[in-house]
């Protein structure tokens, strides 16, 4: 696989005002970050179509994007819509992040119902495909087990083209798969059981064989991702709380120096591909010297 330049984003938003929300989008475009990312979940204080047109509106290169949809919340079309909206009023920055649901949190205080994994996943397959035919066909015709779209215009046309990068995250191998073959950028994660990493899971490096092996030709073609919620410069001017809150659950803080993050991430790509590298809000001033010794203009 290719070594490709690294870029980093910012997961989170907990603003509590337009100012507070402006200053927090400018701030991490200036620190030289790429992307800034917002969970889809209930219990998060910001909503993200809103919020990340206003982020978008406010800066000139920061990229914007989603943590991920979770894809039973809305129907494909009504998503579709909503992302070539903000892909048009962004000027082309923004990125889809796209899943099956982390858990049944969100899904109890709605009163909808929490299926399994295979009919969650399969409603995300179908979802892409409608996605795809949204912004490449001028009519959308489809008929799947879960969704039927008939003669839907394919408006408003999106900036980037043939339509917006698609990342998708995933422990499992069946939406690891799909990804392969239909995402741009791809996060093989961990699984987790009462709180601790699942001893039955796959190994990090096996989940990228199954990507490998899913995406064939286009390999080449992805970009790994990597979640750094618990990472912490000890060398940084700026302190952060000695637990930090992250997907899944709160993790122990890791104490690195800036040169051992350095070569930590050097090694992970040379390794194992891994380009782009999330953070939570929470860490965004301690670990703005690594974005500057890796990503700096």
């Amino acid at each position: 696989m290719m070594q490709r330049p690294f870029r980093f984003g910012v997961v989170g938003g907990s603003a509590q005002s337009r100012q507070a929300w402006v200053t927090y989008a400018q701030r991490l475009e200036e620190l030289g970050y790429s992307t800034l990312l917002l969970p889809d979940r209930m219990q998060m204080g910001l909503a993200p179509f809103a919020s990340l047109s206003i982020a978008a509106a406010v800066t000139t290169s920061l990229r914007v994007g989603s943590y991920v949809f979770c894809n039973d919340y809305r129907h494909p079309a009504i998503l579709a819509k909503e992302i070539a909206t903000l892909d048009m009023l962004s000027d082309g920055r923004f990125e889809i992040g796209l899943g099956a649901g982390v858990g049944p949190m969100d899904y109890t205080q709605m009163g909808l119902p929490f299926e399994s994994a295979g009919i969650r996943v399969g409603r995300v397959e179908e979802t892409i495909s409608i996605i795809k035919q949204f912004f490449t066909l001028e009519r959308v015709n489809f008929t799947g087990k879960y969704y039927t779209i008939t003669d839907l215009p394919g408006l408003p046309r999106p900036v980037q083209q043939p339509h917006p990068p698609i990342f998708i995250g995933s422990a499992g191998r069946r939406l690891l798969s799909i990804a392969a073959q239909q995402a741009n950028s791809i996060a093989p994660n961990l699984k987790y059981a009462a709180r601790e990493v699942d001893p039955t899971d796959a190994s990090i490096a096996q989940k990228i064989d199954w990507i490998r092996e899913a995406a064939g030709e286009r390999f080449d073609q992805l970009e790994l991702c990597q979640s750094d919620f618990n990472l912490v410069l000890t060398d940084s001017s700026v302190e952060i709380p000695r637990v930090l809150a992250g997907p899944p659950m709160p993790i122990k803080n890791t104490p690195m120096s800036t040169e051992q993050a350095v070569e930590h991430f050097l090694k992970q790509r040379e390794e194992l591909g891994f380009s782009y590298i999330q953070v939570s809000e929470r860490q965004m001033e301690n670990f703005a010297p690594v974005v500057a010794r890796l990503a700096g203009k």
